[in-house]
């Protein structure tokens, strides 16, 4: 199992830069190639434009970072198989925590490339999440959060700054966010939205009550924040 560190981040310093990512220039006809070859396996994938963390600093409780636009077909294929070192998947997650103190995830349905994996509610940070030249995932978690689960971060209670898992090529930063509903209430609810949904990234909301709920369907990111969140108590 992939090693991954589990911190506390107090706040979140992201800028989008102007530059070109060498790996998606270097690599442009193979990168083309693979996405086809998925496109054809998984005809709803769409290469539109996203966010690559180039650069970072852990300075204290501070994460600096920076970010290049590029293609989702690029990124799709160095999350596959041209990890270059420095270079990190840095996105926001939101952790909903029950009432009675389950955490919900998604299901991600056949139509995405990370099929019958249970996530967070989450994505590829995009240009809808840049203000004024600085990535802002506060925005990002709580738009995922609504278009995956329907629900509104309104209603629901953050803890301050970021339960982060930081590995080799992936950086998730996880909102913690409490709601003052029971597990199955928000399950039900959240399976409701999906049933409304044309197209919907998820097929099911699975519910985490303690670390023997742990399966193989889930990736390190998750299972090492569940792994924390449930020894802490």
């Amino acid at each position: 199992m992939t090693d991954a560190a589990v911190v506390h981040v107090d706040r979140l310093d992201l800028r989008l830069v102007p530059e070109r990512w060498a790996f998606a220039d270097d690599n442009r006809a193979v990168i083309d190639a693979y996405f086809a070859a998925l496109k054809r396996a998984t005809p709803a994938l769409w290469n539109g434009r996203v966010l690559m963390m180039v650069r970072h600093a852990l300075e204290g409780a501070v994460l600096r970072g920076w970010y290049v636009e590029t293609d989702y077909a690029s990124f799709t294929a160095w999350r596959h198989w041209g990890r270059a070192a420095g270079e990190r998947d840095c996105f926001g997650a939101a952790a909903v925590i029950s009432s009675d103190g389950a955490v919900l995830l998604g299901l991600m349905s056949e139509r995405t490339v990370n099929a019958g994996q249970l996530y967070f509610f989450c994505g590829t940070p995009d240009l809808s999440d840049v203000v004024e030249g600085r990535v802002d995932l506060d925005f990002s978690v709580g738009r995922e959060l609504k278009e995956e689960s329907g629900l509104d971060i309104g209603e629901l209670a953050p803890e301050p700054g970021w339960t982060t898992v930081i590995e080799a090529a992936r950086i998730a930063h996880i909102k913690v966010l409490r709601a003052g509903q029971d597990a199955d209430t928000l399950r039900a609810r959240m399976l409701a939205h999906l049933a409304a949904e044309a197209h919907p990234e998820l097929s099911d909301i699975c519910v985490v009550r303690g670390i023997g709920d742990i399966d193989r369907r889930m990736p390190r990111f998750v299972t090492a924040f569940l792994e924390h969140h449930f020894k802490r108590g």
